[in-house]
């Protein structure tokens, strides 16, 4: 029998920046802190649980960005858990007054534990009384694994670009280009694929508010995006498509995840509601909340909810920061 798994995704990606492309390192121009939480499926008996938090700067001087994040997530069943920790670069290169050219890299050192003590095998199960009494370690040994408590470490590598204009942006990114063995055996062989992801969108202004930003002096923003975000990681695919109308502060956006495929099951994963503020003072929160449309359906899976929240700063001139005509227009959420 042959299982194949994928990385954990974030609903809102775009509040994720540099876990979902490397060449967002330093995308602000600024100086950015950010965390990110989702609870997925917790209607069901083993939910599961990730955590990204990052810090990106830009340097003026070198034309780059740098970035560190720590990513892990865990799964409770088998007590199954990885945890990351990354480094990441990215170089703006000037195509025209209008378009930016960025490239990016990460190199990461990734631990996985596990515990194979709690879980029930055929060989435990005594078909007559259904009696459960043997020791999950004989029934490891039984199978050619002789330890409960499992780690394994390695490197990933990854890389993105991403061009941007004044309204428009699109990237891809890959990770894990080496495709590293996770396998928790001694000599086995599981390799973790690339995951692919094309991104892109546009975000069209829609007018000023009357009001003006207290910290910026400019007139409150107005304004509507469309984008998208196809990944694809051996075996699976699957494509976010979504909308988001900003009337700063308040941002309300609603996306959907799914993919008509030639397989029997379709692809249709969620339909997922996103509110978040952006204040002027360089905090942004988010939160979303994803209505299960699988046959595993809402009732059972009781969906899943996702948290950002993030601090953009620019470094060393407090008189100088939130300003906003340097963000990309990229999404909040």
């Amino acid at each position: 029998m042959s299982l194949k798994g994928q990385d954990v995704q974030f609903s809102q990606f775009y509040a994720a920046p540099l876990f979902l492309n490397p060449a967002l390192t330093g995308s602000t121009e600024l100086t950015r802190i950010g965390v990110n939480y989702r609870n997925q499926w917790p209607g069901l008996n083993h939910s599961f649980n990730s955590y990204s938090a990052y810090i990106d700067h830009f340097s003026y001087d070198l034309n780059s960005g740098i970035g560190l994040i720590v990513n892990g997530n865990q799964e409770s069943l088998a007590q199954l858990s990885t945890n990351e920790i990354g480094v990441l670069y990215s170089y703006k290169l000037k195509i025209s007054s209008e378009i930016d050219w960025r490239l990016g890299g990460q190199a990461s050192f990734v631990s996985r534990n596990a515990y194979f003590g709690g879980l029930l095998f055929g060989s435990m199960i005594d078909i007559g009384s259904g009696f459960t009494g043997t020791d999950p370690t004989d029934a490891l040994s039984a199978a050619g694994i002789f330890a409960t408590d499992f780690q394994h470490r390695y490197m990933s590598y990854s890389f993105g670009t991403l061009f941007t204009s004044r309204n428009m942006w699109f990237g891809a990114s890959a990770h894990h280009v080496n495709e590293p063995n996770v396998s928790f055996v001694d000599d086995g062989i599981s390799k973790l694929p690339m995951r692919l992801s094309l991104h892109g969108g546009v975000r069209l202004n829609i007018g000023y508010g009357n009001t003006r930003d207290p910290y910026t002096n400019s007139y409150t923003e107005r304004s509507i995006g469309f984008a998208f975000n196809y990944k694809q990681q051996d075996p699976f695919n699957q494509l976010d498509i979504g909308t988001q109308l900003f009337l700063d502060p308040l941002v309300i956006g609603v996306w959907y995840r799914g993919l008509p495929t030639k397989y029997a099951l379709p692809n249709n994963e969620a339909v997922i509601a996103v509110i978040g503020v952006a204040l002027g003072n360089g905090v942004d929160i988010g939160y979303s909340f994803d209505f299960t449309v699988s046959q595993l359906n809402l009732r059972n899976s009781g969906g899943a909810h996702e948290f950002s929240m993030r601090y953009t700063f620019l470094w060393g001139d407090p008189k100088s920061r939130n300003q906003r005509a340097r963000r990309i227009p990229c999404f909040q959420y």
